[in-house]
């Protein structure tokens, strides 16, 4: 199903959003990592691969039938850009056939919605440094990814299309409980919802507040947003509880106060003219 005008407007919208010099630099700081070097994980058998799979919540694969191709070393330089992903290499062929890989291909695999994304032969054959940590930021999302003009694009290309936004100021003294508790409620609604933060302290992110038609001085909020057809909810809160936030989804999830974006606004007007 195509997207409706109005989403593609929106969509337009995050996708262009420019990075300010401050986030740019959070971003490249999250990539490079830092302390002791690591290096990709040898899997040899099936069991062994499922397993390291199930125990990260983003990580790459190199399918490699030929260990002396460019993109294996590509694959181990990358490795220690990035180390909140776990990264793996097989030249098993059961392994690679129980990810229906035929080819030289590099995978991530996501718990968050239990995607594979691949890069195939054709993808590979011109891999290099900046392309592959590209693919790997935009597609890296967890059970909550924080809002940037990189995550997004990842965000709108998974399968799961309700999303959950928290919208509080990351220097806030109640971020860090409020964020666990967020955290925890997330793995409740894998699959069928996906967890964003927005931090209100990022001046960009002030235009995903007003899409909602919230103000700063009303958050913390939560906003849930179906893509398809651009239908949405908010609700304010003093405190992100585990409770709140499965009955907020719930609610949305049952068809309770589904509202869409052009009813907003019809709304407004309406009490523009009774004012």
């Amino acid at each position: 199903m195509g997207a409706t005008p109005s989403r593609c407007l929106f969509l337009l919208f995050l996708f262009t959003c420019k990075l300010s010099p401050d986030v740019a630099a959070e971003i490249q700081e999250s990539s490079d990592g830092s302390g002791a070097p690591q290096e990709a994980v040898q899997l040899t058998d099936v069991p062994a691969a499922v397993k390291f799979i199930a125990a990260s919540e983003v990580a790459v694969i190199g399918f490699f039938q030929d260990l002396e191709i460019p993109a294996v070393s590509v694959f181990h330089g990358v490795v220690q850009k990035f180390h909140d992903v776990s990264f793996g290499i097989s030249t098993d062929s059961e392994v690679q056939a129980h990810y229906n890989i035929t080819e030289n291909t590099i995978s991530l695999f996501r718990l968050v919605d239990n995607e594979q994304l691949n890069l195939g032969t054709e993808d590979i054959e011109s891999i290099d440094d900046s392309k592959l940590s590209r693919f790997i930021e935009i597609n890296s999302l967890r059970f909550v990814t924080e809002y940037n003009p990189v995550t997004v694009i990842g965000l709108f290309n998974s399968m799961v299309q309700i999303h959950l936004l928290l919208m509080m100021n990351k220097a806030s003294p109640e971020y860090e409980e409020s964020m666990h508790r967020y955290q925890k409620a997330a793995k409740l609604f894998q699959g069928k919802v996906l967890f964003i933060l927005v931090d209100s302290g990022v001046k960009e992110n002030g235009k995903v507040i007003s899409f909602f038609k919230l103000k700063k001085s009303e958050l913390p909020a939560l906003a849930i947003y179906r893509t398809l057809d651009e239908e949405w909810d908010t609700l304010t809160t003093a405190e992100v509880s585990i409770e709140l936030v499965q009955n907020f989804c719930d609610g949305f999830l049952g068809g309770k106060r589904l509202v869409s974006r052009e009813n907003h606004e019809s709304e407004e007007k309406t009490h523009k003219v009774e004012l």
